[in-house]
């Protein structure tokens, strides 16, 4: 475990002059052991070079209604239909929910999937990160994210690791897990920024209780990385250190990560355009992080190549019948959110490299419950694609009057991570990793195929 160490205290110095009181303990992607350096080093070994594409997944945890959001039912009866209604979107023949105007402003930018056919139908992000069930029988070691196929097969890019997640705890044990690296190993487990625990240090990014959602504070975060180059530089640490090392330091103590995650470096008017966060936790079980879409943009402008990050708390249907309530006070704020990033990532030539896929563990019953809300609904989901040089501005499958069953071009999740793996530069039908037991694994199943309206 690399631990970087500042502000000398004469009571308490490590051999090096360093002190022992203050630190920024980075456990990298590893949740085993590995250092930062360690996991640099096994990078390297991939013999990748520098590449500018990259993913951005967002999971909204719980199971946002498909019916609600983006698959209204406007002539079915009311006891399906709900309480919203559609809206034109700039896209002749597509309407979307009225609590989601900006984006219905830019659908033309967007393409969204009605027919997810296979959820799994429980609150887990495993599904959303790997596209396989839980349920499923995987290799052993487990089946890994889409982020850990990515950092093994094309290493980092200079600077920064190739695999970050930002995700929160939200209510339940699984909705914030981003996954480990599965079969391929820790080495390629994502670098989570948050803390398990809200109250707790990050596990891999913690300066005396400072997390991610404690970042705008930058000066006590500044002055810490100041402080650690000044003593290594004084104590001739730095000169014993090997490649490795270095390269480490130099991704937490110089630019990169660490500059990725400074929204002080950021126009004030695009911070404007993405609005202000909610830490909250107590209120709902879940901060809303509004602005860590504006940090995932940062971070792939810097060369991260997948990072994976929850938003909110969706699972609304329990005895207090805040389905509709919290919907009209969550969409507007996912609306904002997500139209800043997809007009930041175009407005800085980013749309034909970096895909971004929004998208919850299932749907929701097309009949309301008796306390007006939905139920859990695996035969129907939806997922929102863009960037990538993806075609946009289309809907891919259908579901019946009602929002019930698909009707029309059904979607396996593994379709939408194939297309993923191919827009960032893997070839699925070739790309495999070994197993455990040294077994190639593909990165999805047989006959899984990129969607050929979005690649083909």
């Amino acid at each position: 475990m690399l631990t970087i160490l500042g502000n000398s205290d004469p009571r308490g110095n490590h051999c090096d002059g360093i002190s022992r009181r203050h630190f920024l303990k980075i456990g990298g992607m590893a949740a085993g052991g590995l250092s930062l350096s360690q996991l640099l080093s096994i990078e390297a070994r991939a013999n990748t070079g520098r590449s500018s594409k990259a993913i951005i997944n967002i999971f909204l945890p719980g199971g946002p209604s498909h019916i609600d959001t983006f698959d209204l039912k406007p002539d079915a009866p009311s006891e399906y239909r709900g309480e919203f209604r559609p809206v034109k979107t700039n896209v002749p023949g597509i309407e979307i929910c009225e609590h989601f105007p900006k984006l219905a402003k830019m659908m033309d930018k967007f393409a969204l999937i009605r027919s997810i056919c296979d959820s799994d139908g429980d609150h887990d992000c495993y599904q959303c990160m790997t596209g396989h069930p839980r349920k499923e029988r995987a290799p052993q070691g487990g089946w890994p994210a889409l982020g850990s196929w990515v950092s093994k097969l094309q290493g980092s890019n200079p600077g920064v690791p190739a695999n970050i997640a930002l995700m929160y705890p939200t209510g339940h044990r699984q909705w914030g897990d981003p996954t480990t690296g599965g079969f391929i190993g820790q080495a390629h487990t994502p670098m989570n920024l948050v803390a398990k625990d809200p109250n707790s240090k990050a596990q891999n990014m913690a300066l005396e209780g400072i997390t991610l959602d404690r970042l705008r504070d930058r000066d006590q975060l500044r002055q810490a990385f100041d402080h650690f180059r000044k003593e290594t530089d004084s104590s001739g640490l730095m000169e014993g250190l090997d490649y490795f090392n270095r390269q480490a330091m130099g991704i937490l103590s110089g630019t990169g990560l660490v500059d990725a995650l400074d929204l002080s470096k950021e126009d004030p008017r695009i911070l404007e355009r993405y609005g202000q966060n909610d830490p909250r936790y107590e209120r709902d079980g879940a901060p809303r992080m509004i602005r860590n879409f504006l940090v995932a943009r940062r971070l792939v402008e810097a060369g991260v190549r997948v990072v994976s990050l929850n938003y909110s708390r969706w699972d609304w249907h329990g005895g207090d019948g805040m389905n509709f309530p919290k919907s009209r006070e969550e969409f507007p704020l996912l609306d904002r959110g997500l139209t800043a990033l997809i007009a930041d990532l175009h407005e800085r030539g980013l749309d034909k490299d970096v895909s971004v896929v929004v998208w919850g563990e299932f749907g929701r019953t097309p009949r309301l419950n008796g306390m007006n809300s939905r139920d859990h609904w695996p035969r129907v989901n939806f997922a929102l694609l863009a960037g990538g040089g993806m075609r946009t501005g289309q809907v891919i499958g259908a579901s019946d009057r009602v929002g019930g069953e698909i009707v029309d071009r059904p979607v396996k999740f593994q379709e939408v991570f194939a297309t993923l793996y191919h827009n960032i530069g893997i070839d699925v039908r070739t790309a495999t990793v070994q197993d455990i037991q040294g077994r190639p694994q593909y990165l999805v199943d047989s006959g899984i195929q990129p969607i050929r309206e979005l690649v083909g």
